[in-house]
């Protein structure tokens, strides 16, 4: 099939990268801009096969739209008379449940299937020169279709994800996405950016190891992307805060109180839902 990829980034060139190396579809790279750098360097790296604009859309047989959040929405409103009837577009936004309430009835008027995806897989780099072919090779990919959805469509998303190498395809609501995302993803990211500004960080070098490392590389972020999947999460994000701000309150306290007892008490209770997580992983 043809399948066309907008957002030529770190997401979209890697799609574009496993669909050429993985499979035979075709691989159509979308931009408004024919002659851009993420364009170009997409076709002399023959990372796909032909370069379309959005008003040949009707080409594709699956549309991947690879943008920030609120780009994704934009993108398929201002661009939504021109997806063939019939065909099936997905995304690759961090946010489910206000990406598909803006977008899923207006295709759905239209004839066209819409499949809310969040592929769990990235870099701490960004942009197409990062794009790599195994990005998503063993890692899963989030489905959260509505129930109009035909079982057929699901299939083909399916069986692409399996070609691409994703590891596992899991099934949800575009509600339980967002809520188990806040904790699993965003609060990561917002607990080591905030970690890494403690001015002890400046005198860090020959003192780190890989905890250091660990917990910081996702504060290597970028800013405007996170900004949009926070503020569109925000009720779910704000909640795991404070769970986490409570749980921190609680080491403070040990410490404050020299209550040795307590810290081991919280510590040991760490080990056993890292321990219960990684079996649970393991068993699934």
């Amino acid at each position: 099939m043809k399948i066309a990829v907008v957002g030529l980034g770190l997401i979209g060139g890697s799609f574009c990268k496993a669909i050429k190396q993985y499979t035979s579809h075709t691989c159509l790279g979308v931009g408004r801009d024919l002659n851009s750098k993420s364009v170009q360097m997409a076709l002399l790296t023959d990372s796909i096969d032909k370069a379309i604009v959005p008003e040949e859309l009707g080409e594709a047989d699956l549309s991947i739209i690879c943008l920030h959040p609120q780009g994704i929405i934009d993108f398929i409103k201002e661009n939504q008379q021109y997806f063939r009837p019939g065909s099936i577009v997905i995304d690759a936004g961090g946010v489910k449940e206000v990406i598909v309430s803006e977008v899923d009835s207006i295709l759905k008027e239209r004839g066209v299937i819409f499949i809310g995806c969040h592929p769990m897989a990235g870099l701490e780099s960004s942009g197409f020169a990062y794009s790599i072919p195994d990005l998503y090779k063993g890692a899963s990919i989030i489905l959260t279709p509505s129930e109009y959805v035909p079982d057929e469509a699901k299939k083909i998303v399916e069986q692409l994800a399996r070609e691409l190498k994703f590891g596992r395809v899991v099934y949800t609501t575009p509600q339980e996405h967002d809520a188990t995302i806040a904790f699993t993803s965003q609060l990561a990211h917002v607990v080591s950016s905030a970690y890494i500004k403690s001015p002890t960080m400046r005198k860090e070098s020959g003192f780190s190891a890989g905890s250091f490392q660990d917990l910081t590389r996702v504060a290597k972020l970028n800013e405007d992307m996170w900004t949009e999947l926070f503020m569109m999460n925000q009720p779910a994000l704000q909640y795991e805060l404070e769970r986490i701000i409570d749980s921190l309150q609680q080491y403070r306290d040990a410490l404050e109180s020299k209550d040795a007892e307590k810290m081991h008490e919280l510590l040991k209770e760490g080990r056993i839902m890292k321990e219960w997580s990684l079996a649970h992983s393991i068993t699934e």
